[in-house]
């Protein structure tokens, strides 16, 4: 079944128990991706890697807004408990990630690879990690590792 299929399934679903939070979540990633469909330039099938694509950005959105209802304290606690149940139901169409301790495997194998000794292209490895591992790893954790395999050793 393909993500369409089950995200229209469980649409179905949500309607037929009346499910809001599921609702709204689902509608929300339905006109995500017909906004990218409908966007100028758009030439591309809408498949599975589509809905893979904008589940992740949505879900980052989603991670950027919870940290900063957080941040706030208390007023923003049920916001924030609001947007972790987002954030979970968006997992279960995400392909599971990569634990960090085979990130820093990845990062390892991209420096023996690149030959990479100076901190400064850590940039390099990112992308050698991120091109190999799509939608599987953060980018911001693979710099932070990268950087720490870098680092110079005193």
């Amino acid at each position: 079944m393909s993500l369409e299929q089950d995200l229209r399934a469980q649409l179905t679903a949500a309607m037929r128990a009346k499910d809001a939070r599921a609702l709204s979540v689902i509608r929300m990633l339905t006109t995500k991706v017909m906004e990218r469909r409908t966007a100028k330039g758009f030439s591309g099938d809408v498949n599975d890697a589509l809905y893979l694509e904008v589940i992740a950005a949505y879900r980052k959105s989603l991670i950027k807004a919870k940290e900063e209802f957080e941040a706030v304290g208390e007023r923003g606690r049920e916001p924030a408990a609001e947007l972790a149940w987002e954030i979970e139901f968006c997992d279960a169409f995400l392909p599971k990630g990569l634990s960090e301790d085979e990130v820093r495997v990845a990062v390892r194998a991209a420096i023996a690879a690149a030959g990479v000794t100076d901190a400064k292209a850590a940039g390099r490895v990112v992308g050698e990690v991120m091109k190999l591992h799509k939608g599987k790893v953060d980018a911001a954790v693979v710099k932070r590792i990268a950087e720490a395999e870098l680092a110079p050793r005193g």
